[in-house]
């Protein structure tokens, strides 16, 4: 049969379906470009953009902190150097809150004052009137400030406390929270079925995997709402404020800081003592867990020096101790003391009042309290000066100890308006003629612009300048002061200026640099660099030793020999009687000066000093004493004399120096 072809056509459902199939095909090829110009995109044009994300998030680049170097003082047993840290590294702990945790703020800020604070206030010598309601209210409002800070998940707290404290300080929180309330009791957060919290002991608690636990289940932490801890390594000076001035203190910029120090050693030597950060570069699995693969880089961190010094351990303390005592009783501002080796430069014992803990520095009011006085402060020395005047125009051949003049008590000075006096004028007058060993035993001011006469004011400044004032000694500290003697370096000097400086006035000098030209009597005149740093131990066991440093012969050593014995005469027949130890002779000179204020000496404030040399025929060690402003005696021979003895009977014992003449 025949068929039209136009007539031969597919069925109306079957055109349905090919038009979904087609659909499907382009939807496919659609994806697939998409996918592929994704691919292009990804692996192509942002390949850079994506290898750093995934670096990100697989890649570890962690800086490696080295440990910081130690800084020792010594002590000699049975002939052997024994080493004690006077600066350390301790790992601490360091509180923070989390405000929104906090279950009772008052309470927590209340306990917070009783525990950091308040033990603070009633040491201090003058906590009833220091401890006021306002003084305690300005504290806790400041701890509440942080703890009911809205929706804060870290607050710092600026306490760093070693494992025995945060036991006493956790112990103490979880009883008083404890016995506060009982229907918001605090429970150790490890397990829903947790025991409520009792009041404990930090007898009963220890410090395990950095975490504070019940001895009796160490798998339980003791956990406060809304605060925690992390520990980390910090400088630590297990003699708190013993040589504070020497060492200075660390302080941590960030928390990936390994420190940076501030003031004294810590600043001077930072390079050495910090070391070397390292770092790595390792890749971290799914879990989060450091790989370390052969590709990766790793820097090993390289640990700071360790510095062991000239200061004696037992020196040190003693001296530090009998000054804080000494300060206390004279009612004084302050005071130093230095202890020399005259033959080496080398810093036996140094402190200053008032002085700080480094392991709270951040609770010091005043900054200035940071420098070290013994270095940084410049003073008018007074009579102490006497001897260098007097070794001058005694080098030059001018005088001898047997040189005589007449004392008329006072004297005038061409060019200035009224006379400058001995200071026991108004009770002794004139002393007639003297010689040159009374101008030194009764620190006649007269006698000594005598001396300075003979010379001449060029000579004068000369001597001034060799021994060593008016530039820094250099010694290896931070913030040392030059003094200032611009009065005798200008081309013609003054009378007056020379004449008030013979004997230590209108000058200023720092009390390491008044020590020196004693230092240099005591060493046959030849002066030496002052160092408080012996040796340097580097990483590996290398030990760096520092040899002492000669600066310049500054006196004949016959120069040298006759001022020793004059300042002998000093302490047997002067003003420094109270010096004098049974066995020995001592050599030295007191000083009462005059403080400067707005440009006229003050009629009430006085500095007071001692320096002295023992024994003066074998010199063991020369040491200055120095009291700011003593409220009850008006001359050094009350305040700076005993303290020196003091120190220097116990130094006589200590080394066992022999005795030189008939008790």
């Amino acid at each position: 049969m025949w068929r039209d072809p136009k007539n031969n056509s597919r069925p109306s459902s079957f055109k349905i379906n090919n038009n979904r199939w087609r659909l499907v095909v382009a939807f496919i090829f659609l994806l697939a470009g998409a996918l592929l110009y994704k691919l292009f995109n990804v692996q192509i044009q942002e390949c850079d953009l994506y290898t750093a994300m995934a670096a990100s998030q697989q890649d570890v680049n962690r800086a490696l902190l080295p440990t910081r170097g130690k800084i020792y003082v010594t002590e000699e047993v049975n002939g052997q150097e024994k080493l004690y840290p006077l600066a350390t590294n301790k790992e601490m702990a360091t509180i923070f809150a989390v405000p929104k945790d906090i279950t009772n703020s008052t309470l927590l800020a209340e306990e917070f004052f009783k525990f950091f604070d308040l033990p603070t206030l009633t040491a201090s010598s003058s906590a009833s009137t220091t401890l006021t309601s306002s003084t305690h209210d300005q504290l806790i409002a400041a701890y509440l400030k942080r703890f009911t800070k809205p929706n804060s998940l870290y607050q710092p707290l600026d306490k760093r406390i070693d494992d025995d404290t945060l036991l006493k300080f956790y112990a103490t929180l979880a009883t008083a929270l404890a016995n506060a309330t009982s229907t918001s009791p605090i429970v150790p957060i490890t397990t829903t079925t947790a025991p409520v919290l009792k009041p404990v002991t930090a007898d009963e608690l220890m410090v395990l995997n950095e975490r504070v636990v019940y001895k009796n289940d160490t798998s339980t932490p003791l956990v406060i709402p809304g605060l925690g801890y992390n520990f980390s390594d910090y400088r630590y000076y297990p003699d708190n404020e013993i040589g504070s001035h020497l060492l200075g203190f660390v302080s941590y910029p960030d928390a990936a800081s390994s420190g940076v120090g501030k003031y004294g050693l810590e600043e001077f030597f930072n390079d050495e003592l910090s070391g070397r950060a390292g770092s790595v570069n390792s890749a971290k699995s799914a879990q989060g867990r450091t790989i370390i693969v052969n590709d990766r880089k790793y820097l090993k961190p390289e640990d700071g020096s360790d510095l062991i010094l000239t200061i004696d351990r037992n020196v040190e303390y003693v001296a530090c101790t009998k000054l804080q005592e000494a300060v206390k009783k004279h009612g004084a501002d302050g005071g130093s003391v230095i202890v020399m080796n005259p033959a080496t430069g080398a810093i036996i014992a140094m402190c200053s009042v008032p002085d700080f803990n480094p392991n709270n520095y951040a609770d010091v009011k005043d900054i200035r309290v940071f420098n070290n006085p013994a270095i940084f402060d410049q003073y008018e020395p007074g009579s102490v000066y006497k001897t260098i005047t007097m070794s001058a125009a005694i080098d030059q051949g001018k005088v001898t100890p047997a040189t005589t003049y007449h004392d008329a008590g006072e004297i005038m000075i061409p060019g200035w308006p009224k006379p400058i006096k001995n200071s026991d004028f108004e009770t002794k007058g004139g002393h007639g003629v003297v010689d040159m060993n009374t101008v030194l035993e009764y620190s006649l001011n007269t006698g000594a612009i005598f001396a300075e006469r003979q010379i001449g004011p060029k000579v004068f400044s000369d001597y001034v300048k060799g021994y060593g004032f008016g530039e820094k000694t250099g010694i290896e500290l931070g913030s040392e002061s030059p003094g200032n003697i611009g009065s005798l370096l200008t081309d013609k000097v003054k009378e007056i200026e020379a004449a008030t400086a013979s004997f230590g006035q209108g000058i200023a000098v720092t009390p390491l640099q008044m020590i020196m030209p004693y230092q240099a009597i005591a060493n046959h005149g030849i002066l030496m660099t002052p160092y408080a740093v012996k040796a340097i131990l580097r990483p590996g066991g290398i030990r760096e030793n520092i040899e002492p440093k000669q600066i310049r012969r500054v006196v004949k050593e016959s120069t040298a020999n006759t001022v020793s014995a004059m300042l002998v005469n000093v302490v047997e027949s002067g003003h420094a009687k109270g010096a004098r130890i049974p066995g020995y002779f001592i050599g030295g000179k007191t000083g009462t000066a005059q403080v400067a204020e707005h440009g006229l000496y003050s009629a009430t404030n006085y500095i007071h000093s001692f320096i002295g040399v023992m024994p003066i025929d074998h010199p063991a060690f020369v040491m200055l004493t120095k009291i700011d402003n003593p409220r009850d005696a008006k001359f050094a021979e009350s305040t700076a004399i005993p303290l020196w003895h003091d120190i220097a009977e116990f130094m006589l014992k200590y080394y066992q120096i022999p005795s030189t003449r008939p008790k």
